[in-house]
């Protein structure tokens, strides 16, 4: 039971907007408006890494015979150019530029917890996202749901 509502761009977006203006706010409070705006710049960053994640995840599963090296090398590389950026403005913008490292990290807790809380509510409610009878349900191929995340990258 993997439920549809796991992942919500629209939704994290706004949680992103509401904490950048409560951080840009805080920080013009303390005299470092700066800071909050870099800290709206991490969160932005994460996002647009989990839409490129989503997105990538779609692109290689979609294929007939999905690869870990492929989805391995657009992490490592998405990664790499996010954190290349984030110490970069980091450095040239001290100390307000740390903002952006806080925010990535930051976005990432928000990501986990708007992600898990909803499928553990439905877990613990115990809905389906698919009727019993749906021949496109994971049931219908797979009676362990766990065993779709082993088939869907083989090498």
């Amino acid at each position: 039971m993997f439920p549809s509502v796991a992942f919500r761009p629209k939704n994290l977006l706004t949680i992103c907007a509401v904490l950048t203006a409560l951080a840009i706010a805080l920080g013009a409070w303390a005299g470092h408006a700066m800071f909050g705006v870099f800290f709206g710049v991490g969160l932005g960053l994460g996002l647009i890494n989990a839409l490129l994640v989503q997105r990538s995840v779609a692109a290689v599963t979609a294929e007939a015979s999905p690869v870990k090296r492929k989805m391995a090398v657009n992490s490592a590389t998405r990664l790499m150019v996010i954190t290349i950026v984030a110490l970069t403005v980091a450095w040239f913008f001290r100390p307000e530029g740390l903002g952006i490292v806080f925010g990535l990290a930051l976005f990432q807790v928000v990501l986990v917890l708007s992600t898990a809380l909803p499928v553990l509510k439905k877990i613990r409610t115990g809905e389906a996202d698919y009727l019993p009878d749906d021949d496109n349900s994971p049931d219908a191929t797979y009676s362990n749901p766990a065993s779709i995340a082993d088939d869907m990258f083989k090498d």
